[in-house]
């Protein structure tokens, strides 16, 4: 291979393309919607193939909806795989997925105008519903290339307004392949991501190079009660689901933060929600984080607990559902260590850190040596809006992918 220490990726092209991508679920206001295998999803998922076409590059979809653009090696060697998400959250920001895959397309671009063919194959993934709001769990296409579920297992799921399945929505689309997800061996996996904290700004630091993810457990629960006239009756014989779910949701946050890590209570839903009447039913989620194993747990079991406690004072009950555990994910240390050399040589700084969100590369790390650059979020704001990061922070981000890329596709 030629000289690559000085090869930049073409910055303009990629903020181009982004920029064009996020006309579509784009929202009054700012940010977008493009909740998974929705039409604004599909709209994205065509706009990229187009790009991919127009290039004459291959593009492959698995049965999940995975899709994979590759960049032929010199060899038939295991590939070297980037990439991310299209999907977002009903609030989403501009920058959470899209960097991976686009910087990731920008990286074959680059490549390719440079007369560059690696030893080893290159392929960026885009990967299905890694968000999990229309459909859980999250990161499923990512689970479903690690082989923890098969597509079929996948299909049954309903949407959580319980509309449509899974499986229809795919064949709806267009986006139902034919290829058996995790078809094809892997020798590395990198992602690249804006940070969707405030440690690297605050830090004034260009470049995370990640080595864990905290472990992630959703739980839904409906608190029942009984309804009742708000002024005739007394407080004491009342079988009240609010004031359990409002108990609770402060017992979350109080207790996670004792421990290190981090509680939220993002759904809350109140019946019959009349002003004037004692909740019957409440039904709530909570997320729960920590990046040790047993701490997590421990968490977990002390909300059940605590649950059961304010349930027999109030003498309701509850039912609980278990939606998603995962468990913390360490990265390899050798990538995490590239991240950090090849930013030292860009002149970019650089620190080791843990990631609080859930992100593909935690499933891939079951598949392959992995790990991911983070790049700074502006007030570490995400899933919002006002989600930002600077283009000079996503330019560098991509550069330092390029340069890792490299020294992984020629082992």
């Amino acid at each position: 291979m030629n000289d690559v220490s000085k090869l930049q990726i073409n910055f303009k092209r990629f903020k181009k393309r982004l920029d064009e991508l996020n006309k579509i679920g784009a929202m009054n206001g700012g940010g977008v919607c493009r909740l998974a295998l929705s039409d604004e999803d599909k709209a994205a998922r065509n706009l990229l193939k187009k790009w991919v076409q127009e290039l004459g590059l291959q593009l492959e979809v698995d049965q999940i909806g995975n899709m994979f653009i590759t960049l032929p090696g010199q060899t038939d060697a295991p590939c070297v795989m980037t990439g991310s998400h299209l999907d977002t959250v009903g609030t989403g920001g501009l920058f959470d997925g899209p960097l991976g895959v686009l910087g990731g397309l920008e990286i074959i671009e680059t490549l390719r105008e440079n007369d560059i063919q690696p030893k080893r194959p290159l392929k960026v993934a885009s990967f299905t519903n890694e968000e999990g709001v229309r459909f859980t769990p999250d990161m499923m296409g990512s689970l479903a290339f690690k082989k923890a579920n098969t597509p079929k297992e996948l299909y049954d799921i309903e949407s959580v307004d319980g509309k449509v399945k899974l499986g229809e929505e795919l064949e709806r689309i267009g986006y139902k392949g034919e290829m058996e997800p995790g078809d094809f061996p892997v020798s590395h996996f990198v992602e690249i991501h804006i940070e969707q904290g405030p440690i690297l700004e605050n830090e004034e630091i260009d470049i995370g190079a990640v080595t864990k993810v905290q472990g992630i457990f959703w739980t839904e629960y409906q608190i029942l009660g009984r309804a009742a006239h708000a002024g005739t009756t007394p407080i004491p014989l009342r079988n009240d689901a609010g004031l359990v779910a409002a108990q609770l949701t402060a017992f979350v946050r109080e207790k996670a933060e004792a421990l290190g890590g981090a509680g939220t209570v993002g759904i809350t839903e109140v019946s019959p929600n009349l002003i004037n009447v004692v909740p019957e039913k409440v039904r709530l989620t909570t997320d729960l984080r920590h990046p040790e194993k047993e701490t997590l747990h421990e968490l977990q079991n002390t909300v059940d607990q605590k649950l059961k406690e304010l349930c027999d004072t109030e003498g309701t009950r509850f039912e609980r559902k278990e939606l998603v555990r995962f468990e913390p994910v360490d990265f390899s240390p050798e990538v995490a260590d590239l991240i950090e050399k090849q930013a030292e040589t860009l002149g970019y700084s650089s620190r080791k850190m843990i990631s609080g969100a859930g992100h593909d590369a935690q499933m891939m790390a079951a598949v392959c040596p992995t790990s991911m650059i983070f790049v700074p979020s502006v007030d570490g704001i995400s899933h919002n809006i006002e989600e930002f990061t600077k283009d000079e922070d996503l330019e560098r981000g991509i550069n330092t992918l390029l340069h890792v890329l490299l020294v992984l596709l020629e082992r």
